[in-house]
């Protein structure tokens, strides 16, 4: 018996009862203190000018506002659907806005993505109702720590009026939670008592890796099975690829191919791949389109927003410019300006290095730069020689955004258009700023630089809800992919700061 009432016997029995002990008073306090909880707060309240459109064709209003809501559970339990306690079969939980007037609501940021699915009743129609001051909610599932959030375009009351959720939840209660950073959420414990807890929970944590190992992991929700090409615009390729690596990340069981070939000729196979798939068919292709395509030419195809994306002009490191007007640059691209000596340059004769006929990136630098008007004809099968001697230009024609920069970058004296992103991180080329103006965040965001333009997603109809169309556009549109698109140097549009930018009239179809 002295044996087991050792000294260091004593301590480690202690210890391990100082463990157990932390151990039940932490699920003490998470299921009977915490329990079932949803939290939310008012991360955005803003007054918005008239000419900011939240979603379609809405009224102007001068008294508009805009509203984002963070809805989150924010307790220790898992709340299901049938944890609801609204007598309406639908609804789960209603927000009311004091003196002011709801136009139009949307779901934004669900994290997980997949959370979105529960906000759809049909492959067209959405649990999200509204009607006067409130905003119907259906009874979204949330485990811990997930949350979504609601942007929201009222008017007719001031800002920062009373915003109120209210619903029932068995067991559990809906309140508002203290203002803190935006997507900032403290510690509940200090780090010795996590360690503590952690050190003895190791054991049953191997033991249930022993027993649940071998066992298939269920998809997260939200992702589909298959495989899905996105095609089109090379522009912007550099981004869809980063954003199709990580769903798939996110969804082992899911191919997304990234095939671009240029916006037009991408927007033409969609059409024709959905045309040959027959009625109640739609290919898994999403086309990707620098600009929005011609007007009534494909009627079949649905278009979706996903961001604003800057474009640059560039020159070789030989070009010592680095700046032009539009006047200089339409100058360049009637065939006024020859040689870079007419612009205060060196004596080097000016190379046009544009795109094919099938670039959006093309149609938007003469809509955007060149007023409309065309560029001169191709006179050039290397890009440095004329093909007769009467032409008055040089100007070859390159299928790829990629070839444009190589191609720039290896001939003294030449000239060419890109995507920014991949503008600015190609060796041996220059961007140039135009009429001053540089294409910053805020440039793009305000206008004020003027090669920039929407990208455009199109899909053969609208796709079915559970199908990986649906839930790879979801993730791009309002999940994880906003993120991406911002790292690559572009402005999502279902953010506060993109929003007026991709209501603006389209400036033109590409060709």
């Amino acid at each position: 018996m002295g044996d087991y009432l050792s000294a260091d016997n004593i301590v480690a029995l202690v210890t391990a009862l100082i463990g157990v002990g932390v151990s039940i008073g932490v699920v003490w306090y998470e299921r009977l203190v915490r329990g079932k909880s949803i939290g939310y707060r008012v991360q955005m309240d803003i007054a918005v000018d008239s000419d900011n459109e939240l979603f379609n064709a809405l009224p102007r209003m001068p008294d508009a506002t805009l509203v984002l809501l963070r809805i989150e559970n924010d307790g220790a339990e898992d709340i299901r659907q049938s944890d609801y306690t609204d007598r309406d079969e639908q609804p789960g939980l209603t927000v009311r806005f004091a003196g002011r007037h709801v136009q139009s609501a949307a779901v934004t940021q669900p994290d997980p993505s997949g959370l979105i699915e529960h906000f759809r009743l049909s492959a067209d129609a959405t649990g999200v109702r509204h009607q006067g001051n409130k905003v119907f909610l259906p009874r979204v599932p949330l485990n811990p720590g997930e949350h979504y959030k609601l942007l929201i375009r009222l008017t007719g009351g001031p800002v920062r009026s009373r915003v109120e959720i209210t619903g029932g939840i068995a067991g559990g209660r809906v309140k508002p939670n203290r203002s803190v950073p935006m997507d900032e959420k403290p510690p509940l414990f200090s780090r010795p008592s996590r360690l503590i807890t952690l050190m003895l929970t190791v054991c049953v944590t191997v033991l249930a890796g022993i027993i649940i190992v071998g066992k298939d992991t269920p998809l997260p929700m939200g992702c589909a099975t298959g495989h899905l090409t996105v095609t089109g615009s090379t522009a912007f390729a550099p981004a869809m690829d980063r954003i199709a690596h990580e769903y798939q990340s996110e969804c082992p069981h899911s191919t997304v191919t990234v095939a671009a070939q240029g916006s037009e000729q991408g927007v033409r196979q969609l059409s024709e791949e959905g045309a040959a798939a027959g009625k109640g068919a739609a290919p898994a292709v999403i086309a990707m389109s620098d600009g929005p395509a011609p007007d009534g030419g494909y009627p079949n195809l649905r278009d979706h927003r996903v961001a604003v994306i800057a474009f640059a002009l560039v020159v070789d490191d030989d070009v010592p410019v680095r700046n032009l007007t539009t006047g200089q640059i339409r100058a360049i691209y009637r065939g006024d300006i020859t040689n870079w000596d007419q612009l205060g340059g060196p004596d080097l004769p000016v190379l046009l290095v544009s795109r094919s006929a099938d670039s959006g990136t093309r149609d938007i630098f003469r809509s955007r730069i060149l007023g409309g008007r065309g560029e001169p004809a191709f006179t050039s099968r290397d890009c440095r020689h004329r093909n007769s001697p009467s032409d008055k230009v040089i100007r070859c024609e390159l299928d790829s955004t990629g070839e444009v920069l190589r191609t720039v970058a290896r001939l003294p004296g030449a000239i060419g258009y890109s995507e920014l992103g991949a503008a600015t991180t190609s060796a041996g080329v220059r961007t140039l700023t135009i009429d001053g103006h540089a294409p910053t965040p805020q440039a793009v965001a305000d206008s004020s630089y003027p090669f920039t333009e929407i990208e455009y997603a199109y899909t053969y109809g609208l796709p079915p809800a559970d199908s990986l169309a649906a839930g790879f556009l979801d993730f791009t549109l309002r999940g994880a992919g906003q993120d991406l698109l911002t790292a690559g140097g572009h402005l999502p549009c279902y953010t506060p700061e993109g929003l007026k930018r991709c209501q603006e009239p389209a400036a033109g179809a590409t060709t």
